[in-house]
């Protein structure tokens, strides 16, 4: 394996540590989870690593090269993105509780699981961010002189994916585990919706004001 050994052990322990902070992602997440059920946040955490992946390969590939050349565009995609949370958080609080009564009492709640799949995706791609800290986090990993770098990237980004998926797919599980039995009381549910799309606007305000 062309990863020197010592690197890839620091590389898996501090991947981890930054799994487990709270972030964005993981709140992100955690909101699908409480108003979708376990298979929402399971979808969501899918939507979120596979950003991941294009992330990792936009790494391996130098594009930060346009963010450095174009610094425009690192706001207006940043801003994009704060749109679109902000956009889905302003939905749930307008149609909370929307159809709570005719659904069933074990249904998933309101986020589908494509839509779930597609807002992890989209909220996380739509965060530069997420690309440069990938772009300046990889290589630090990377070992120039075993040669195969791009085999390196593939190898880290797999495990940084992986990770990604554990961590944040068991806190959407455990969230929609929590929204399931919380959906069944009618009142609760509206409070859901209330609290994820403030959480979601939260987020979108979060991600603009930062610089």
């Amino acid at each position: 394996m062309p990863l020197d050994f010592h690197l890839l052990v620091l590389f898996v322990v501090t991947t981890a540590v930054a799994m487990v902070t709270p972030g964005p992602d993981m709140l992100f997440i955690l909101g699908c989870g409480m108003r979708g059920g376990p298979r929402a946040g399971l979808l969501a955490t899918a939507g979120v690593a596979t950003s991941e992946v294009v992330h990792v390969a936009v790494a391996a590939a130098g594009l930060v090269a346009l963010f450095e050349t174009v610094p425009v565009a690192f706001t207006v995609v940043r801003i994009a993105g704060a749109c679109y949370l902000i956009y889905l958080g302003v939905q749930l609080i307008r149609q909370r509780g929307a159809g709570a009564a005719a659904e069933m009492p074990a249904a998933g709640g309101g986020v589908s699981g494509r839509r779930a799949y597609l807002s992890g995706l989209l909220t996380n791609l739509l965060n530069p961010k997420m690309v440069t800290f990938t772009i300046a986090f990889l290589p630090q990993f990377i070992a120039p002189q075993l040669g195969q770098v791009w085999l390196q990237f593939v190898i880290l980004g797999a495990i940084l994916v992986t990770l990604e998926f554990l961590v944040d797919g068991a806190v959407g599980v455990f969230a929609g585990q929590i929204g399931a039995w919380l959906r069944r009381r009618r009142a609760a549910r509206r409070r859901i919706d209330v609290a994820t799309g403030g959480l979601f606007i939260g987020l979108g305000v979060r991600l603009a004001a930062e610089r």
